[in-house]
């Protein structure tokens, strides 16, 4: 399960007026009438780059990934398809989606060596992916983007079934049938990393870990495509040396050799083999980064997300999660101290391998913050930093949003031929990044409150 996007909301100007006036400016000389957007901008080839990490400390991931559930439940048997994997698109399938399914069905194939491709017509497929709107699935499962269920074939088959043992993970010891739900509504990117993330664990490992920097599997939601860790779970996965039906003592066995043969750069080093999140903090992380409460509320919960990590000795990306749900939590009533907890986050990130794009949110939130202050140098500096890692990592809103708070600063220095321009730039990545003219002017709207109050400070 993908849950509702966590980060790409810049807290700072959750309590300001709007200003449609300022707004209004920026959308015309970006946009034209304010009605035709630019074309939609898209990503080339991804990029990836195997894990560093090393093979003793992925051996305990692999095992936590495929034997317990993101709930905390154990699964007792490994499943997987035999065979060919097949996948069919049904519902109202947005304009983009064949085009990410088809790109990802190639990653696949190449990069974990997956017998996938495209169901023929008639054909039963293995994996069904079925768009439904937001709002019929948020009736369901209130806090998910999107999700996977086990043997069910359409929406209605799974409405049908939802509490039953049907839809039980941990009752499966193969797959013959697999359903992913996605909003149709969504963004072009939200559709990107349902399916990249759905579609990996409808084939492959079911559990997200907070404490991995180089995955989709951690539902931080930073890293937003599959990543070279991921493909060499879905490798591992597929091996021959594993079978439906193991258990976790079973399947331990192989995972070294395993290892040893598919990422040889892994032998040696230092293994840091971290516990799995207690619930008393993922509940914390829902408070923080959930739809329901106000500012006050997600404080406290950003506050509790903390305590539980520093409580626990934990000095990775957990603790970095926590300071940054404190820092976003309090950058509209107390910048000072949001840059504090920020900085802590972006100094424990900078020493964790693979977390380079944690870093460049945690840039995004402290550019913002400086360009509500006025520092108009600073955010552009902190904008110039992140943009590259961001384009790299594929996160075409986090991308617009650092190009909209750079071109809001340049304006505030009096650049404004560089802030125009740079603004219509963002646009394409906007379109694909947060879909909607309607969410493209609400970002916009938010970062123009910012560089307003910088400019009056």
């Amino acid at each position: 399960m993908r849950l509702l996007p966590l980060i790409a909301v810049i807290g700072l100007s959750a309590c300001m007026p709007s200003q449609q006036a300022q707004v209004s400016k920026n959308y015309t000389e970006a946009g034209g009438n304010g009605l035709g957007l630019p074309a939609l901008q898209s990503f080339g080839a991804v990029a990836t780059t195997a894990t560093s990490r090393p093979n003793a400390e992925i051996a305990r991931d692999f095992l936590d990934l495929e034997f317990r559930m993101e709930s905390g439940r154990a699964i007792p048997s490994f499943s997987r398809f035999e065979g060919p994997i097949t996948v069919r698109l049904m519902g109202d399938v947005p304009a983009t989606a064949n085009t990410e399914m088809s790109r990802l069905i190639n990653r696949f194939r190449a990069e974990a060596g997956l017998p996938i491709s495209y169901a023929k017509p008639g054909e039963s497929a293995s994996i069904t992916v079925e768009f439904q709107p937001r709002a019929q699935m948020a009736r369901v499962v209130p806090m998910a983007a999107c999700f996977v269920v086990p043997r069910v074939q359409s929406w209605a088959e799974y409405k049908a079934e939802r509490n039953g043992p049907k839809v039980d993970w941990t009752t499966m010891t193969s797959r013959e049938h697999v359903a992913i739900f996605v909003p149709s509504d969504a963004a072009p990117q939200e559709i990107r990393d349902c399916l990249n993330e759905e579609t990996a664990q409808a084939m492959g490992p079911l559990n997200d870990l907070y404490h991995l920097p180089d995955s989709v599997f951690n539902d931080d939601n930073f890293n937003s495509v599959l990543t070279g860790f991921d493909m060499l779970m879905l490798r591992m996965h597929y091996a021959p040396a594993l079978r439906n039906g193991m258990n976790e003592a079973e399947a331990a066995k192989h995972v070294p050799a395993l290892l040893a043969q598919m990422n040889p750069r892994g032998a040696g080093g230092v293994a840091d083999i971290k516990s799995i999140a207690p619930r008393s903090w993922v509940a914390a992380v829902e408070g923080a980064f959930g739809p329901r409460g106000g500012n006050v509320s997600r404080l406290r919960a950003a506050e509790m997300m903390r305590s539980i990590a520093m409580a626990q000795g934990w000095h990775d990306g957990r603790l970095a999660f926590s300071n940054y749900a404190v820092g976003r939590s309090l950058a509209s009533t107390d910048p000072a101290q949001a840059v504090v907890a920020l900085s802590e986050a972006g100094r424990i990130y900078r020493g964790i391998p693979g977390a380079q794009v944690h870093v460049a949110h945690v840039d995004m939130q402290l550019a913002a913050i400086a360009l509500a202050a006025g520092q108009s140098d600073q955010a552009i500096a902190f904008a110039d930093r992140a943009m590259p890692v961001v384009k790299r990592a594929e996160n075409a809103s986090l991308l617009a949003t650092l190009m909209l708070i750079k071109a809001e600063a340049l304006e505030n220095e009096g650049r404004v031929a560089e802030a125009r321009g740079l603004r219509l730039d963002s646009l394409g990545w906007a379109r694909y990044g947060f879909g909607s003219e309607r969410q493209v002017r609400g970002r916009m709207a938010e970062i123009a409150n910012l560089g307003a109050r910088g400019h009056r400070g």
